[in-house]
């Protein structure tokens, strides 16, 4: 059942990455490459906690960080609660976990984006 949530995660963020706008242009191919890994780093370090899962707990989320050219997380921000206190208290480890993403594509020397987070039990 974990694996198949963790495959969900990977899908809808893969489907669902926003980015706000930027000021610094990059190739469309090296953005997309970092977008990929960023979406498989979330997929893979993304937990379901357990309490949530008994009690089939769901819930969405965005948050925006803020990344530095090495690709560490400098800040980050609940833009929407899930509304749900289990996963809401999941959100600030989840960024730890992420800390750090991979480095930014081309001479990018920060990146602001909202990274939209679902819990869900299909």
């Amino acid at each position: 059942m974990l694996k198949k949530i963790n495959k969900a995660f990977a899908v809808a963020i893969a489907l669902t990455f926003a980015f706000g706008a930027t000021s610094i242009s990059a190739s469309a191919a090296d953005m997309n490459s970092w977008k990929k890994a960023v979406a498989k780093k979330v997929a893979k370090k993304q937990k379901y906690p357990r309490a949530a899962l008994a009690r089939e707990i769901e819930g969405k989320a965005k948050i925006r960080l803020h990344v530095a050219a090495d690709g560490s997380i400098t800040t980050h921000e609940v833009v929407q609660e899930t509304g749900e206190t289990i996963l809401d208290k999941e959100i600030p480890k989840l960024v730890k976990r992420l800390n750090p993403l991979p480095a930014l594509p081309d001479d990018r020397t920060e990146l602001s984006f909202v990274l939209p987070l679902s819990w869900s039990l299909n």
